[in-house]
């Protein structure tokens, strides 16, 4: 959206333009879906933290400050993820990890190389972890966040945070060699 066209739209929707919000749907809901889809997994839950994601957003729309082009849709994801965020807090049985998954030795350093895989293929590989793998990969990779910052977040311990992170990029590396080795045997 370019700068004009989103200033014109956080003026309506301070406004509490109905159409705006309406636009603001329209314009974000698919990449929001995304957004959330990184942390919860099943649809009805997905649609669920879209949903309370916007009635923040409505509650809320009069302290944002509109910073320039971009600051909308940075704000209204800030939203998505800690709806989302909160959604596995009030659901203890999506946080559980399970902490005996094994990873062989020779994969303890190894780090998922993306090269050559489309990016759906690689979030469908994200969707897969165990929620808090996945919970933690998301928060440390796309929301750049610290370990100790994901610890406060998520309620777990900060070397908790640093195993499970390591945990994931150990599962997708082995899922990404996976799907590589059955590439090859395609051609072969």
């Amino acid at each position: 959206m370019k700068e004009n066209q989103e200033q014109i739209l956080v003026n309506r929707l301070l406004q509490k333009e109905e159409s705006a919000w309406k636009e603001l749907f329209g314009a974000y809901s698919g990449s929001l879906i995304y957004v959330c889809s990184r942390y919860v997994i099943d649809k009805e839950d997905v649609n669920d933290v879209l949903q309370n994601s916007f009635i923040q957003m409505f509650r809320s729309i009069s302290s944002f400050e509109y910073r320039g082009n971009g600051s909308l849709k940075a704000w209204i994801t800030r939203i998505v993820v800690n709806e989302s965020l909160k959604h596995i807090k009030q659901n203890p049985e999506l946080k559980k990890v399970s902490e005996d998954f094994e990873i062989p030795d020779e994969q303890n350093d190894e780090e998922p190389n993306f090269e050559e895989i489309s990016q759906q293929t690689i979030m469908k590989m994200i969707r897969l972890l165990p929620q808090g793998y996945r919970a933690v990969f998301n928060l440390y990779v796309f929301e750049e966040k610290s370990h100790k910052e994901i610890a406060e977040i998520l309620g777990i311990a900060e070397n908790s945070s640093a195993s499970q992170l390591h945990r994931a990029k150990s599962m997708l590396a082995r899922k990404i060699k996976e799907y590589k080795m059955s590439k090859a045997a395609q051609y072969e």
